[in-house]
């Protein structure tokens, strides 16, 4: 029999719509507001709020919180644009707090 691998899949806390694939994660190694997050290359399901310049741990930004498409509970942010140029890999990229994902397929 072929062996069949199903996708490690984060989901909205609240909804449990699919919004992240785990092989997207980029770090683990970030922190929120409310305590660890995770920095991932893509994101679906969500939708994006207005863009604002925050001042963050590792210096101002300009990012625009991320919602889940179904339910619209705010579940992180996305990295719209660094100032610091050690900072720029993470332009385009998005963070989810991680209490307010849960694990599906794990």
């Amino acid at each position: 029999m072929a062996d069949v691998s199903v996708p490690r899949i984060y989901s909205c806390y609240n909804c449990r719509n699919h919004v992240a694939r785990h092989d997207d994660i980029i770090s683990k190694n970030f922190q929120s507001s409310h305590g660890r997050a995770f920095l991932f290359s893509h994101a679906m399901n969500i939708v994006e709020g207005k863009k604002e310049n925050r001042q963050l741990m590792t210096g101002l930004h300009v990012v625009a919180d991320i919602y889940c498409k179904d339910c619209r509970k705010v579940l992180g942010w996305k990295y719209e644009k660094a100032y610091a140029e050690e900072q720029k890999y993470k332009e385009g990229k998005f963070v989810l707090e991680k209490f307010k994902i849960t694990k599906e397929n794990f």
